[in-house]
């Protein structure tokens, strides 16, 4: 691997870096505090191509690589995790079910206003029965109309939770079972459109602990009928479709624990230096030198995987093992130095007078969607035991 940044990727970095730090740093604090959708920084961002980074200029795209994207993203994610994920859920999740299994049609009609930034996109696969465990969903899309091989249209019912974007977005990819019997291969993706679709309901949106700015949603569908065009992809390949897509998404949570950790060891290093005990910037002491020392080593680390995993999707190759090791150790890593910076920090960390408080409860989140931390250790344990 060259480690030596493009002139593209540097622009783009420092492009994004400049806009973060002008428009969404100062934002950050009162995102957090009042929770609200913050549709004005994304119009900012659209303007700027930051919604439709990885996909190609003919669908409304900035056609970077996914190097680009991940440095973007871990910046975007170090002014605010929860802007993090609106994009990381818009992007990587609903936008790139549309571009890896959308026809031609459906990219033009559904994924340009996406990466065009008219649009917001959601990515709804969870239950409340159906984390983890997919095929234990229990929505359902029945066939009707039309042939014995191929449905006219489809009738949606169930529930979906913890949906990202999911009480705002225009477009919301939804899975459900068009066949009970057949476990996995039954589960098929679509085309939801919330303000013309009748049957689509927002039943609330979660209080959370983090992640603030990022409306968590509970969906449900009444008798929701959508037209058979709307359907992503064969009967049956949602979830083969699902696991692809979380595998990419994994290398852009990875990006927002890389910029999660990044926030809390700037925010670190800049009150050692300014703290003074016993006539001493606290800096000076050994162990908390041997802090800041541990907390840019894993980071630094973490870029590493972050990174590789990018490269070999950009290659080609298999990448699920290395998306899933970066997103498990940067996910770990944002949590362990973000609770090093609140110790740095004493009691000040635990107040909101500072914002590293603010990146603890951000950077928790990362171990749990996506792919728990247990479920990414199975998945990288199997890669192994198989060779």
């Amino acid at each position: 691997m060259d480690f030596t940044l493009t002139t593209e990727q540097r622009q783009i970095d420092e492009m994004v870096t400049e806009f973060v730090d002008e428009e969404v740093v100062p934002r950050a604090g009162e995102i957090d505090e009042t929770d609200e959708f913050p549709r004005d920084l994304l119009d900012e961002m659209a303007d700027l191509g930051l919604l439709g980074m990885p996909f190609p200029e003919e669908y409304g795209g900035a056609g970077l690589d996914y190097h680009s994207y991940a440095l973007a993203l871990a910046e975007i994610s170090r002014g605010s995790g929860g802007l993090g994920t609106i994009v990381a859920a818009h992007t990587s999740l609903a936008g790139n079910m549309l571009y890896e299994f959308g026809d031609d049609t459906q990219k033009e009609t559904y994924l340009t206003p996406l990466n065009e930034g008219r649009e917001i996109g959601a990515f709804a696969l969870s239950e409340p029965g159906a984390g983890s465990d997919v095929p234990a969903m229990e929505t359902t899309a029945d066939p009707v109309g039309g042939s014995d091989s191929d449905a006219a249209e489809y009738v949606l019912n169930g529930n979906k939770l913890w949906i990202s974007n999911g009480s705002v977005a225009e477009t919301v990819v939804v899975f459900a079972k068009t066949d009970e019997e057949a476990g996995n291969k039954g589960i098929s993706s679509f085309v939801v459109r919330p303000e013309e679709d009748d049957g689509f309901h927002v039943e609330g949106t979660e209080h959370k602990l983090g992640d603030k700015g990022c409306p968590t949603a509970e969906l449900r569908f009444d008798d929701l009928r959508i037209p058979a065009e709307r359907r992503l992809g064969a009967e049956g390949d949602g979830f083969v479709q699902a696991l692809k897509t979380l595998n990419a998404g994994r290398i852009t949570i990875a990006a927002r624990g890389v910029g999660i950790a990044q926030a809390a060891l700037d925010a670190a290093v800049e009150y050692a230096n300014e703290r003074e005990q016993f006539d001493q910037p606290i800096g000076e002491f050994q162990s908390i030198k041997h802090k800041i020392a541990d907390m840019d080593t894993r980071l630094q680390a973490a870029k590493l995987l972050m990174h590789r995993a990018a490269d070999r999707k950009i290659r080609g190759e298999k990448y699920i093992k290395e998306a899933a090791q970066a997103k498990l150790y940067a996910s770990e890593v944002s949590r362990e130095v973000a609770n090093e910076g609140i110790q740095i920090h004493g009691g000040y960390g635990y107040t909101k007078d500072f914002p590293v408080e603010r990146y603890y409860r951000d950077a928790k989140l990362n171990e749990i969607y996506e792919g728990t931390s247990e479920v990414l250790r199975n998945t990288i344990g199997d890669q192994v035991l198989d060779g």
